[in-house]
């Protein structure tokens, strides 16, 4: 494989620049990431931009208004080009980026395999696909194991959101009208349902405003999240709805008690996770830019 050794200096000072102008960048770029890998496999699909004989995914209804990070994405490799032409591809570049995000935030390392390459091709409507907060557990969990993970994976990953925004968009039916009761959900702590009615007034034009996913350690990547669904303060459907199931609320149970595990176990699965569906050998290409197909 190509080498290129101002790899890891490059997408490390990218990454500390990116946090330190918008300390937001860290979870989106996991983000990205996660969609990218959700569809067609991590594979970088999930940066083509539209074009005449190109439908991206970047319009998908999960990702529209709302993934972010692509500039750092290619300022990343534009830097690379330079250092190193045409030898790491952005899916490597999206997976390390990630890694570092995470690293940067106060949580664990791990290392990253490369040698993925570059899709020539993007999947809308797998896109429209992603796992979604307002899905029950078990089609959550379906999705993963598509995905070749497992419902273990779903407890530990949810575990992002220890950091970062979510659109009141994504959980508004939680403060005023749960499931057509006219009422909020019940499992939702009532002085943080007070708190989430000032950021996301029941009306339209608060659909885009954010509200932080841990209020409590919003920017730090650690065990907060579990603490948080644990005091029924988890902000999306989908992080309540871990403890009504006993694999996952053990695993919550665990993890609010023992950072060091939910490290070690977050290490392992987001590196499967960067793995599903890779390109690799002459599968693919090594875009020059991220954002087209060469």
């Amino acid at each position: 494989m190509e080498t290129c050794p101002s790899l890891t200096r490059i997408v490390r000072s990218n990454i500390l620049s990116a946090i330190a102008n918008d300390s937001r960048i860290a979870a989106s770029l996991l983000r990205l990431h996660f969609h990218d890998c959700f569809v067609n496999g991590c594979d970088g699909s999930v940066l083509l931009d539209d074009t005449d004989t190109l439908k991206g995914e970047k319009n998908a209804l999960p990702n529209q208004n709302s993934l972010r990070g692509f500039d750092v994405i290619d300022k990343i490799k534009s830097d690379l080009e330079s250092a190193c032409p045409s030898t790491v591809s952005c899916a490597d570049i999206l997976t390390l980026a990630a890694r570092d995000a995470i690293y940067l935030s106060k949580g664990p390392f791990w290392a990253v395999p490369l040698g993925r390459r570059d899709s020539t091709t993007a999947n809308e409507s797998e896109a429209n696909n992603l796992p979604s907060p307002f899905e029950p557990l078990e089609n959550i969990t379906a999705k993963f194991v598509s995905k070749g993970l497992e419902k273990k994976d779903v407890a530990v990953l949810s575990g992002a959101h220890t950091f970062g925004f979510a659109q009141c968009v994504l959980f508004k039916s939680r403060l005023f009208d749960f499931g057509g009761s006219g009422k909020p959900d019940p499992s939702l702590d009532s002085s943080l349902l007070q708190n989430l009615q000032k950021i996301c007034p029941n009306q339209a034009d608060s659909n885009t405003n954010l509200a932080p996913l841990d209020p409590v350690t919003t920017n730090i990547f650690d065990n907060t999240y579990y603490k948080n669904v644990l005091s029924n303060n988890g902000l999306l459907q989908s992080d309540q709805a871990l403890l009504g199931d006993n694999i996952t609320s053990s695993l919550v149970n665990n993890y609010s008690k023992w950072p060091i595990l939910f490290f070690r176990d977050f290490a392992v699965s987001v590196e499967k996770m960067g793995r599903i569906g890779v390109l690799t050998g002459q599968q693919g290409q090594i875009r020059t830019n991220c954002r087209a197909v060469n």
